[in-house]
Order: C-alpha cells, then structure tokens, then sequence
C-alpha cells in the first residue's frame, strides 16, 4: 500500500512507565522523532479487526496486580503491559449493546444522555454533519445553535466509539470545505489555513435549499479567531482513522490540502519567537479575556500533539516528506522548550523562589529574568510534596502558575509530558481533589482571579467573574481528558471516582454547560442547560473506562528509546 501507513493493529498510546526516570530540568538531550515516526509506520495497516479483547474491566485489571508490590509505579507498569496490546477497535459500545451487560453495568442516564446527544444532531442535505452546541430553548440562542469545532470531539469521539463514524467523515469534509473559504474580519484576510470557529445550515424555504455559513471569528464576541480548531480537526481525523481503520479519507487530496494549510500556518516564522505558538487572548476553550495570551498551555499541548498526528497522517510523497521534516525540527524544540520551563514541582517552586535575577549570558539560570516576589501566595500551599503540572504560561519577568486542566491533559495523552511527569501530574490532582475535582469535574483552571486582578485582566467581564465560567468555574465536557489521562497512567480509579461524582448530577441538573464556586456545587451562573459537550464527554468517559481499547483514538504513545536524561528532582518518588 503506498501512502500513509498508519498501524492500527496496536493500542499505541500506552508503555511501560520507568519508575526511575526523572521530571523535568534543564539539559535533557532533543527527542528523536524521526524515530518515532519509524516506528509508528512499521508496515502497511493490518486490519485485524476480529482480535480478541479482554472484556474485564479496567478497575479489575488494576486491583488483579499483587498487593504485595511495594512501588506504586511497579504496580502501573504491569498494567500498562497488559493494556498496551489493546486494540481500538471501532465497535459499538453504548447503550443497548451487548458491552451494555459488562459488570460496570450500565447506569441510568446513560440512555438518556444518548437521546439528548441525538437530539442535537445537526443535517445538511438529508446527512449528520455534526451536533449543535446546546438544545436550551429557554434562553437566547446566540451562536449555540451552530456547531462548534472543538465543542464537537467528544460527540464525536462517542459517536466514533459508538460504531457510527460516518457522522464524524461528514464532518470533517465539511468543514474542510469551509476551510477554503476566503476569510475576512472587518477587511482583513485571514490565514488561509483557517478552520472555522463554528458553522450553521441556513434553510431557504422559498428556493427549498441549504447553505452553510461559516462563522471565522467576524461573528463571534470578541471577534476573536480560533487557533484551536485547526489542531483539533487534525487530532479528530486521527481518531477517525485510527478506530475505522479507513486510511481513505486522510489520503483524500483535499485532506492533505488541509493539513498542509493548517501547518503552514502554525509551522510559519511569524507565530514563534519562541519554538511556541504566539497567540491572542481567547483562542481556545478560554475563549474570553482572560490572560491567556501569549504562549498558553492548553494551545501549546494541542500544537504538540496536532504536529504528531500530522505526522503520522501525511503522506510520503514530496510535500508530506518536507512537512515532515519540518515537523520533527519543530517537536525537538517544542518538547524541550516545554518540559524545560513550563514544568514545576516543588523543587522547580523552591528553586525559583530563591531566583537571581538581572542574569545575562547563556549561562543564565533564571533565564526569563522572573521576580520571586511574584510568586503568588496560593501555590506554596497548592503544590503537594509528590507531584507537579504544566503551568499556564512562561513569558519574560511573567510565570502564570495556575493550573489548566485541558492543557494538562493533553500533555498526558500526546505524551509532551514524559511518563514521569504524568504521573506527577495525576499526583496532583489526587492531592488536591477538593480544589480540582470539588462536587462536579472539572475545575478549567484554578485559582480563580478575583477584586483588581480580575477588573484589570478580564476586563469587568461579567461572565468570568470568580470561581464561574472560565475564571474557575468546573465543565463536565472535561471529563473525558480526565478519563483518559487516568486510564493512561494507569489511574483508573481517579476517573471513576470523578465519573460518579458527575452522575449523582448532571441529568437531574439537565446537562449544564458549567458550574459555579469553589466545589462546583451551583449551576453556572449562565450556563446553558442541555450542553451537548457535557453530554457526550459524559458518555466519552463512560465508554472509555468501560472498554479502554478506545483510548487508542486519543493517545499516542512514549517512545522508549527517545526517553530524555532529565536532573533528578527529589521532592517527589515513586
């Protein structure tokens, strides 16, 4: 087969976690993905799809390994070996379905959120093309009648899971196909690579046709455009070719067109100063002010792992082989660039509050010239003696220490985070459950910004006011990174935990898009109810932890023989 040769006979997401690897410091040797992308293109696709899976659960595979096994990581590791030969195999697994019957059971508003998420479909010419962002007829509809890009993986990742993949194939050609729109906010050309932040079927009863309008940011408040949807469009046609099997769509023309265009655009000099991406405030999931701009977490774990399903999905002719190349220039630095001064434990926190500073010279040890005395208050507290996180954003004389939940979790699942690191990671998270679990899953960031801090970086926005919306406020949608992390690391009773905290609340509370206060105890504030990403997060999760082969959609694997030397740091072990 010429082409892109994907495997997708293995689960390629998950190995065997060194317990005596180190996080992050300075001096790590570069990554060699070149490597990798060998090895992740061994042979041709093998298409065996009838293997065998192991129907037990994760939760019992996790409680099998001995008790008697002192290391925690040891305990890991052997898990991890018996889920690495998992497949991900592109079958149904919902409700009324034999996976129905396993001994997690099914619960009772897993039909229910089923029937909510089909409600939200959206057609175009008689097909599915995607699910509106919410059903809440009782207040104004804004834009959340339109389908968003990014608020669309988690339906359809579950609609993937589900067996039905030709909802998520009429997605992404469609918006494909407004990606070769000419783009325009208030006479200035965008990108050409530009994916939409969100779209619509506009009827014309007089004519009897359809017509999508796209909205590229002229639209939305703000009028901000996205940087995200082009890097989520990637990783879902990942997903979709890695759980169908049908390397078709990826090798269509128009689809290596995109991703070129796509790349083009994020890989050009005039988005890095740094190996980063530079980005306006409120191109994410945060898509409000909320001083997020510059090189934030959650865009730079995305571009990460976006790059590495580009590569695997470009072909081999002379434009892929050069995008490549470019590529791989782009993952040794960024990997480097992040695991170096994003990451902090509390040896990183101790060291930098002992900071020099007015440093010159390459032998700099504070090397963004950062203040100690800007070392907020609440992080000597939040940072638990075991673990540690990506921080939020690293700019000159400026660290933002706050923890963001998406940014962190693709770290896991792209593997930008080292095994180690995501172990620590998950450390955190069960060290401080009250502050990033709370009631309701998950906390979008923490701390919340409050009094002057908050009129002078939101802007007053009434919306983001603290502990609410994305100024601290907990999204159910963000369940499934959660659930997927945790199954990585081979954490499963973290998700299960948080799983059922979501079930004791989100049918009776009808599905809201967020909650508000320090726990998540209230319904956002104005929160949409019949939000269709926390339903299918919801039931993303579910699947997942129910049959972890699908995890395989979501996660790349860590290559071993490309693992960095790393300074040891002891404030934590395992």
């Amino acid at each position: 087969m010429s082409g892109l040769t994907v495997d997708l006979s293995r689960n390629e997401n998950l190995r065997n976690v060194d317990s005596h690897c180190t996080v992050a410091g300075a001096g790590m040797e570069e990554l060699d993905f070149s490597k990798l992308l060998e090895r992740e293109r061994p042979r041709p696709l093998n298409m065996d799809r009838q293997r065998s899976y192991d129907e037990r659960s994760i939760y019992e595979l996790s409680i099998r390994v001995s008790p008697r096994l002192t290391s925690r990581a040891e305990n890991t590791s052997r898990l991890i070996d018996h889920l690495d030969s998992l497949y991900s195999p592109g079958r149904r697994s919902g409700f009324n379905t034999p996976r129905s019957n396993s001994e997690f059971g099914t619960h009772p508003i897993v039909a229910e959120a089923w029937e909510a998420l089909r409600r939200s479909l959206i057609y175009f010419r008689g097909q599915p093309v995607g699910t509106i962002a919410a059903l809440d007829n009782s207040e104004e509809k804004i834009n959340y009648d339109q389908v968003f890009v990014r608020d669309f993986i988690p339906s359809a990742l579950a609609f993937l899971m589900n067996g039905e993949p030709e909802i998520v194939k009429n997605f992404i050609l469609k918006t494909l196909r407004l990606q070769s729109w000419e783009k325009k906010i208030d006479r200035f050309q965008l990108g050409e690579g530009v994916m939409p932040a969100s779209f619509k079927v506009l009827h014309d009863p007089v004519r009897n046709n359809e017509t999508l309008i796209a909205d590229f940011g002229e639209s939305a408040i703000g009028r901000v455009a996205p940087v995200d949807s082009g890097f989520w469009w990637i990783i879902l046609l990942r997903a979709y070719t890695k759980s169908t099997g049908d390397i078709s769509l990826a090798e269509m023309p128009e689809c290596q067109k995109g991703m070129r265009l796509i790349l083009s655009l994020c890989l050009s000099e005039g988005f890095d100063t740094f190996p980063t991406l530079l980005c306006a405030d409120g191109c994410c999931m945060i898509d409000r002010r909320m001083g997020v701009y510059g090189y934030p977490m959650e865009i730079q774990a995305l571009f990460f792992m976006a790059l590495r399903c580009a590569m695997l999905l470009l072909k081999q002719d002379e434009e892929g082989k050069e995008f490549v190349e470019r590529i791989v220039k782009r993952l040794h630095a960024l990997s480097f660039h992040m695991r170096s001064y994003y990451w902090i434990d509390l040896k990183q926190l101790n060291d930098i509050y002992r900071y020099k500073t007015e440093e010159y010279s390459h032998t700099a040890v504070n090397k963004f010239n950062v203040i100690p005395d800007s070392l907020p208050e609440w992080i000597f507290d939040f940072m638990p003696t075991r673990g540690g996180y990506f921080i939020g954003n690293v700019s000159p004389a400026r660290m933002d220490f706050r923890w963001f939940s998406l940014g962190n979790c693709v770290a896991i699942l792209s593997s930008l985070a080292t095994p180690e690191q995501s172990m620590a990671i998950m450390e955190l998270i069960e060290s401080r459950w009250e502050e990033l679990i709370g009631e309701m899953p998950l906390k979008v960031c923490y701390p919340a910004i409050e009094s002057h801090e908050w009129r002078i970086i939101t802007g007053c926005d009434p919306k983001n006011t603290r502990w609410s919306y994305h100024n601290g406020g907990s999204w159910p949608v963000l369940l499934w990174l959660l659930t997927a992390a945790c199954i990585k690391t081979g954490r499963p009773q973290i998700a299960r935990r948080a799983i059922e905290l979501a079930e004791s609340r989100l049918l009776k509370d009808n599905w809201p898009e967020y909650y508000d206060g320090t726990l998540g105890r209230y319904i956002g504030k104005q929160a949409r109810k019949f939000q269709t990403w926390s339903i299918a997060g919801y039931l993303v999760a579910k699947m997942m932890l129910e049959d972890p082969s699908h995890l395989g959609m979501v996660a790349l694997e860590e290559d071993k023989q490309m693992k960095p030397l790393l300074k040891r740091s002891n404030s934590w072990t395992f």
